[in-house]
């Protein structure tokens, strides 16, 4: 299965028309960033790892949660999201193929030296806004339908159960 690791705070950055990181809380541009991350995972179905820099956290571990179907890595102190990428993209691109999404151009040719692929925080956001089209194209025509319990009734029945609500019988 294809793994697709996201630098979360380049990212965040990086879509400055979607995150405003001078006025809005950076914990607000986490958690926003997850959610759609979690939803275009959702849709395309490969893993996805999502990492922030936490490297300047006093006595920091590194540390993993689950955000909804996604996993999310704060780096441990004195390490950055660039160098938990590269470490991981040497580990596992003989086994899986590894996306790496992030605007940072000397990251981008570390990770292709590495045997992962590069990703801009362009295409990325082009490729999540084509899946969350889709989904809306799909999910529009239900969405005009009347959706009932009685729609789905066999119209013979209907035209029984007007006549009792009539008491036409």
């Amino acid at each position: 299965m294809e793994c697709l690791i996201v630098d979360g705070y380049n990212i965040i950055n990086a879509w400055n028309d979607v995150f405003d990181v001078s006025g809005e809380p950076l914990e607000d541009c986490r958690n926003r960033l997850l959610a759609i991350l979690s939803n275009y995972q959702g849709y395309k179905n490969i893993d996805i790892i999502v990492v922030f820099d936490a490297h300047q956290v006093k006595n920091g571990r590194e540390k993993k949660e689950t955000f909804d179907n996604l996993t999310v890595v704060y780096t441990k102190e004195n390490e950055t999201a660039d160098n938990y990428i590269e470490r991981f993209v040497r580990g596992m691109s003989n086994e899986r193929t590894v996306r790496v999404a992030t605007s940072d151009c000397l990251e981008q040719t570390i990770v292709l030296s590495g045997g992962g692929v590069r990703m801009p925080a362009r295409e990325l956001r082009e490729e999540v806004e084509k899946v969350n089209l889709g989904a809306k194209t799909a999910l529009l025509p239900n969405l005009t339908k009347t959706n009932t319990i009685m729609s789905h009734v066999n119209a013979d029945i209907l035209e029984k159960l007007e006549k009792i609500r009539r008491s036409d019988f």
